[in-house]
């Protein structure tokens, strides 16, 4: 309510490209990244403390990290030491122990990892030595086993995914194979198939997507083909498959980080831009009126 942020004790290890999952219980799992390596720590959001848990069996960064329905977590892919991974790992909060699991068909990093309606995760596009990938797959919590399913479109990394209420996947944005914008497709569970959909008024990648109350999908920021940041914001509607153009950020930024609040209103906060300046700013999305209003900065700015 007072639109500012408070300091809270620092991590054990500074890291980047790291994850960050909130668990069942209301702590936060962070794994992983630049730094980071094989070590994995959370948060008691109440003590406001850190403690170190069980290190991960691969150092990673770009990985992926998702909250399972039996209250674990699947890690997958990722960088280790510049090699890419295909390997996945879980997270047992009961004992706070990682157990590997099999490994990805496909080795990747910066991809995506979906929970699905019937609590089966999709992985979806990213980058390996190959250069960029198109696949997919599925990973079964019951048999903890992955099943590859239908190629994207447009191979594609640093894109987003978005659980639709339909419980279909939509996949916007990214650098293709050609180095530019991708454009946008949904995964529908049910069939394993990916449909183009409605372009995005703008080609983006390093921007965010954020699901709101109203079943639209809210995508800010990011870079275009040229690599300038952007201000624009669109809006996807899944009940007409098409993007309306919404209101632009007061700052133009990318690498930032967005998050659906209580309230129904999206917190856009830090970032950067194409001349390497970083931001401690954050705005407040209205989804009523569309706008973005200031509020408090961060104490420290990051991307």
């Amino acid at each position: 309510d007072a639109g500012s942020w408070t300091p809270t004790t620092d991590l054990n290890l500074a890291r980047d490209y790291h994850t960050a999952t909130l668990l069942a219980d209301g702590s936060v799992l962070v794994v992983g990244g630049k730094l980071g390596g094989s070590s994995a720590e959370w948060c008691d959001p109440v003590a406001a403390t850190w403690t170190n848990t069980g290190s991960l069996h691969k150092g990673r960064e770009a990985h992926t990290a998702t909250l399972l329905n039996n209250g674990a977590v699947l890690v997958t892919g990722g960088l280790e030491n510049g090699v890419y991974l295909a390997s996945a790992e879980l997270y047992d909060p009961n004992y706070g122990i990682w157990l590997a699991t099999s490994p990805l068909h496909t080795r990747r990093y910066a991809h995506t990892a979906t929970l699905l309606a019937n609590g089966k995760v999709l992985v979806a596009g990213g980058a390996n030595r190959n250069g960029y990938t198109n696949s997919a797959e599925i990973f079964d919590p019951a048999t903890k086993t992955w099943q590859v399913t239908g190629s994207l479109h447009t191979a594609r990394y640093l894109h987003t995914a978005t659980r639709l209420p339909n419980g279909k996947v939509l996949v916007a944005g990214g650098r293709d194979s050609s180095g530019n914008p991708a454009g946008a497709e949904l995964y529908d569970p049910a069939t394993g198939q990916w449909t183009v959909t409605d372009a995005l008024h703008n080609g983006r990648i390093h921007h965010t997507a954020t699901l709101l109350a109203n079943g639209k999908v809210l995508v800010a920021g990011g870079n275009d083909t040229n690599d300038i940041s952007l201000a624009t914001t669109e809006l996807y509607d899944p009940a007409t498959g098409h993007w309306t153009v919404s209101g632009a950020l007061n700052t133009a930024r990318a690498d930032h980080t967005a998050t659906l609040l209580a309230s129904g209103w999206v917190l856009v906060a830090g970032g950067s831009d194409h001349n390497y300046n970083i931001f401690a700013s954050a705005e407040l999305y209205n989804p009523v009126t569309g706008t973005w209003i200031a509020t408090g900065d961060l104490g420290a700015a990051r991307f």
